[in-house]
């Protein structure tokens, strides 16, 4: 009786209003109610378009100034962009650049909550936009595209084999001028699988080399984007809000993507193998003691052999490996695992002999090396210290052990082995001496597919501190 008659008075009010004037109006219901929302959809759809014109609109900017050349922002490279150089006539400065990040992290966060509401078609218009325009522009901020060109014209057109020899040894080769002061003395760090995809660009000469891992990096970025949707479906989240989340996320775009970083390569792999365990149908959660359907069995084989695979390409997604075959408990895992390193390690021992298997000692190696945005450099100036001594480098590592070690112990309990492995992600990057923008998109596609919501909070907080740490340029004399 109680729900009869609060429901009466709007009734009651509905009639009267047709009695009066012929015409059934909409009753005045509070927020949330049907006519409210009417009157709020053409301010939220244009809140949304003015959003996403503004992510177009910095990006552009950055894209054409720096298309003009002569940029501290931009490493020295061959000139590729002089069809874009009448666009403008203004150089991207520090201040633009900034100023243009500042303004694609604003809409971005802005647009996040609304990011369910956006058309799906509108929504990979947008990606697809911005990819065209970094696609389209120069190399910026990093030169480890021609570190990936060195490499691959040391294997194919000098007969050296890039996991012994470094890029000094080509010092007359047209490539060495732009590989970065930190490399030319550095053997690869990249897995056998990924410097084997590079050897067939070196044919191209530099300058079609760098195209080719233009398209590398954009269509591994692309891939990555469809497969973060597949993944946050297969979890039941809303893929178009895991779609916007990652596809154009500042550190994705600006950084990552505009630099053509193999990081898209590596995160594809990556998400194709926890899509497939995803995906793979299962008796009984947890595992033990009951029979597996074929194909269950098959997409936990093919999961666990893409693992193996993108750790090939990039070495960092072993740290997923653990967490997999212990969240999933499936024999299927293991059967893949095992049957895709082994083939993995032949092919790499045949391509490139030990030093192409010797994945530990590259790790090992790129630890020790410390850059300026690392949360690791941070702490040691707040703390009065001027840099990171070898001791903290211990300390670190002991530090991601027991996170380590406690999120194995958390998964072998039940939490969220998809979970898990992003925050194990997100530990590499922080506890990291050697932090780069890029590094940071890591744990990003992982959480969009994860139980816990808390790894998309912390992980989107951990980027921001690391692009307000990037804005202290604004405020110093140009």
């Amino acid at each position: 009786m109680e729900m009869e008659g609060k429901g009466a008075l709007p009734k009651a009010v509905a009639a009267s209003a047709v009695q009066q004037t012929g015409v059934a109006q909409p009753p005045a219901v509070g927020l949330g109610g049907e006519a409210v929302g009417r009157r709020r959809l053409p301010a939220e759809a244009l809140a949304i378009g003015l959003l996403c014109l503004a992510l177009v609109f910095t990006t552009g900017w950055i894209v054409f100034d720096a298309a003009v050349g002569g940029s501290p922002l931009l490493p020295y490279s061959p000139y590729i962009t002089g069809w874009l150089r009448h666009v403008t006539d203004q150089r991207l400065s520090y201040r633009i650049f900034f100023g243009c990040l500042l303004g694609f992290t604003a809409a971005y966060a802005a647009l996040l909550p609304l990011a369910k509401r956006i058309p799906l078609r509108l929504l990979v218009g947008l990606l697809a936009v911005l990819y065209i325009l970094c696609l389209i522009g120069p190399v910026l901020l990093s030169t480890d595209l021609f570190s990936y060109i060195a490499y691959a014209r040391m294997g194919v057109l000098h007969g050296l084999n890039p996991y012994v020899s470094a890029p000094i040894e080509i010092s007359r080769d047209p490539i060495y001028p732009y590989v970065g002061s930190d490399w030319i003395y550095t053997p690869t760090a990249y897995g056998p699988i990924f410097t084997l995809i590079s050897y067939p660009l070196a044919y191209l000469g530099v300058v079609g080399a760098i195209w080719g891992f233009k398209v590398y990096a954009l269509l591994g970025c692309v891939a990555t984007c469809w497969l973060v949707w597949r993944a946050a479906l297969a979890r039941g989240l809303d893929g178009r809000f895991a779609l916007f989340a990652f596809g154009a996320n500042p550190l994705v775009v600006i950084y990552s993507l505009a630099s053509f970083h193999n990081d898209f390569l590596m995160l594809a792999v990556m998400m194709v193998a926890i899509l497939l365990a995803l995906r793979a149908p299962v008796s009984a959660e947890g595992g033990g003691g009951q029979t597996e359907p074929r194909r269950g069995l098959r997409n936990e084989a093919w999961a666990g052999a893409a693992l193996i695979a993108g750790t090939l390409v990039k070495a960092t997604v072993a740290a997923l490996l653990p967490f997999m075959i212990l969240g999933r408990r499936r024999l299927g895992t293991v059967v893949g695992v095992a049957a895709a390193l082994a083939l993995g390690l032949l092919a790499a021992y045949l391509a490139f002999g030990v030093h192409g298997v010797d994945i530990v000692s590259a790790l090992n190696r790129d630890s020790m090396y410390v850059s300026t945005d690392s949360f690791a450099t941070e702490v040691a100036h707040l703390l009065g210290k001027p840099g990171i001594y070898p001791i903290d480098h211990t300390i670190l590592k002991g530090v991601l052990l027991v996170i380590g070690l406690y999120l194995l112990w958390r998964t072998w309990r039940g939490y969220d082995w998809v979970s898990a492995s992003g925050w194990a992600m997100l530990a590499i990057t922080v506890t990291s001496t050697w932090l780069l923008a890029w590094y940071l998109i890591w744990p990003l596609p992982i959480s969009l597919a994860a139980k816990d919501r808390r790894l998309l909070a912390a992980t989107l907080f951990i980027q921001l501190l690391f692009v307000v740490h990037q804005l202290s340029p604004l405020f110093t004399p140009e």
